[in-house]
């Protein structure tokens, strides 16, 4: 825009339209609201009746000691992923098409976190005895085992969820001081204090330009470093199909891959109910649908390059292993897989499906599925078939496991939800500035 009148115009219609989604919630709104609360407490009363009669309501057994709990963690860990991705990579290429997702992104990933951290605790059964992750001074002098991959978990899940949260409450300062000026009572007071003094002068500026490049490349790592973490709590173990070094990029593809599906089924009911079309466009999920098609292919190559492994390996547990997920108990999951992840995700090479945004809301669904069932077959496949046949076993989820992975989504679009109405869920003063570019 080179007209003074026109930006100023535009910058006003930003901040209208923006700040227009925090006002009095609709019908719908409530509605998502009470549903997504309703599954929070249904989630949380079985998590309560698991404590209070033990881990036998579960599906759980021996040899499959990790089921349906350890695949939702590892899944909402992947979940939260591409908020980096969008916010700190594109931000560091300077992909302008990142300010039309990277709020929401940003907040996906802190909630995807916070929900991925219940998972450990609710699968330690004894979750009252959850201190004994943490590195504490005790008695007996003894430190926790620092040798193993889980308790590596407790330290990159926790230093991600810092650094996220840091990031994303240092890029909504100076969209809150906005917020404040169009509010009154609590809010304008909650948003005075949240906006630490934001006046936006040059010095202002300056400085947060420079702590915003800061975090977005000390977060950068963390994309890798976090989901490598997680996939060494299998790759570490001598199981066949777990012990491979491929795991690690594997992992942070697949993580990429299904925050970016989240990200997608997350904008594009709130574009529709926001009436956020004009910030929101066709080109910038055309873009991140790219994002979403790259990461697919990726993921599709670390299938090839698994079962490449398996075969030439000479191992015949290995190849054993392979063979069970393809035509054994657990095929039509993994078929389900291969479906949702590597054959769907193609149509994106088509121009006019990667602008249809129906389309892609449907697809996103269904990567996220394919996402889950994912790790899911890593996980009890491995399990249920490893050296001796007479440890052999299978495992089915029990209603409990069910409800509470329900729970999670529960508590997962809760926040998201109640994001929506107390914090701008665009950014403000990143779309002024791909403007006035």
């Amino acid at each position: 825009m080179d007209n003074l009148e026109d930006k100023i115009a535009y910058h006003r219609a930003v901040e209208h339209d923006v700040l227009s989604a925090m006002k009095n919630p609709s019908p719908l709104y409530w509605v998502g609201l009470l549903v997504s609360a309703a599954c929070f407490a249904l989630g949380m009363s079985l998590w309560g009746y698991q404590i209070w009669k033990g881990m036998g309501v579960s599906g759980l057994n021996n040899p499959v000691g990790w089921g349906v709990y350890i695949t939702d963690f590892v899944f909402w860990v992947g979940i939260a992923h591409s908020g980096t991705l969008i916010s700190a990579v594109l931000f560091l290429f300077r992909a302008r098409f990142r300010s039309a997702f990277n709020r929401s992104a940003e907040a996906m990933t802190v909630f995807a976190v916070m929900t991925a951290g219940l998972f450990p605790l609710i699968h330690l059964g004894r979750t009252w005895f959850f201190f004994w992750l943490l590195p504490y001074p005790n008695q007996r002098l003894l430190w926790v085992n620092f040798r193993s991959p889980l308790m590596w978990d407790v330290f990159a899940v926790s230093t991600y969820f810092t650094i996220s949260a840091v990031f994303f409450f240092v890029g909504m300062i100076p969209d809150l001081a906005i917020a404040k000026r169009f509010h009154n009572g609590v809010r304008k007071w909650l948003y005075s204090v949240l906006s630490l003094g934001w006046v936006g002068s040059f010095r202002q500026w300056k400085h947060y330009s420079k702590l915003y490049m800061f975090l977005a490349a000390f977060a950068t790592p963390l994309v890798v470093s976090v989901h490598s973490v997680v996939s060494w709590d299998f790759a570490m173990s001598v199981l066949p199909g777990w012990h491979t070094t491929i795991f690690a990029p594997y992992f942070v593809a697949g993580a990429i891959f299904s925050g970016t599906a989240m990200v997608i089924t997350l904008v594009v009911p709130m574009r529709k109910i926001f009436r956020l079309h004009h910030h929101i466009t066709i080109d910038h999920f055309e873009s991140i649908a790219k994002i979403l098609l790259f990461t697919s292919l990726l993921v599709t190559y670390s299938y090839f390059v698994e079962f490449g492994l398996a075969l030439y390996s000479g191992n015949v547990y290995e190849s054993g292993a392979f063979l069970y997920r393809l035509v054994g108990d657990y095929r039509y999951l993994y078929w389900g897989m291969l479906i949702c992840n590597s054959l769907v995700p193609l149509t994106l090479f088509v121009r006019r499906w990667r602008r249809s945004i129906p389309f892609l809301y449907v697809l996103s669904i269904l990567v996220n599925i394919g996402m889950w069932l994912e790790r899911f077959v890593i996980i009890v496949t491995s399990l249920s078939k490893d050296f001796d046949p007479y440890a052999w076993g299978l495992y089915k989820p029990a209603l409990v496991e069910a409800g509470i992975t329900l729970g999670s989504f529960g508590f997962f679009f809760m926040l998201f939800l109640l994001f929506t109405k107390l914090l701008p869920v665009v950014a403000i003063s990143e779309l002024k500035e791909v403007a006035d570019e």
